[in-house]
């Protein structure tokens, strides 16, 4: 028997699943998500499960990729594409008000939220690990900006993305507990109030 006959089939779909898992984890958090919790959205067994994902941590990673790579875009997007870092920053956050609020998804931000109360040390280092990675992002476009002479500001780079990263961390909460895209819009558009930048001229 070859080795491509072996064993049975999966007799689910494994992406959705691993979609459905995504989503899970994204509304409830990964400590007060449980196995019995998993297997009843997926639609599958402990051991199908187990089979086909790992342990609970190991879908948990694959749960955040996944979110990052169909969810999760829109900031890197727009650093990549916008001429300015502060173009770009204007453009995600008012984008982050429309995806942290979108009617076919949880609310908010899986990175910003689902570590939440969790014991697991694993879980909490790669989550803040993501979120360092995107503050390092916005950073370097801002000290680009900086270094090229578009940006003069008296901030430095580092606080000007802190700075960022907490209006879209209150964001975030903030479309947890119930704020609109409309109110998160404004709070976007007060926030470039606070981008101490100007272009200078000639």
């Amino acid at each position: 028997m070859s080795t491509s006959t072996r064993g049975r089939p999966r007799s689910f779909d494994r992406a959705a699943a691993l979609d459905k898992a995504t989503r899970l984890f994204w509304a409830r958090g990964y400590e007060a998500t449980s196995i019995g919790d998993l297997t009843a959205a997926m639609g599958i067994g402990a051991p199908s499960l187990y089979a086909a994902f790992g342990d609970k941590a190991t879908l948990f990673s694959e749960a955040v990729q996944t979110f990052g790579a169909q969810y999760g875009q829109f900031i890197a997007r727009a650093l990549a594409e916008e001429p300015t870092a502060e173009a770009a920053v204007r453009r995600f956050l008012r984008e982050g008000a429309a995806e942290y609020t979108r009617p076919d998804c949880p609310h908010g931000c899986l990175v910003m939220s689902a570590g939440v109360n969790t014991t697991s040390g694993e879980v909490a280092d790669m989550l803040r690990g993501l979120r360092e990675r995107n503050l390092g992002l916005i950073r370097e476009r801002i000290q680009a900006d900086i270094d090229a002479g578009v940006l003069v500001t008296d901030a430095d780079a580092a606080t000007l993305a802190t700075y960022i990263g907490t209006v879209m961390q209150g964001m975030s909460h903030a479309s947890r507990d119930g704020a609109s895209r409309a109110e998160l819009e404004k709070v976007a558009e007060l926030a470039m109030h606070g981008w101490v930048a100007t272009t200078p001229e000639g």
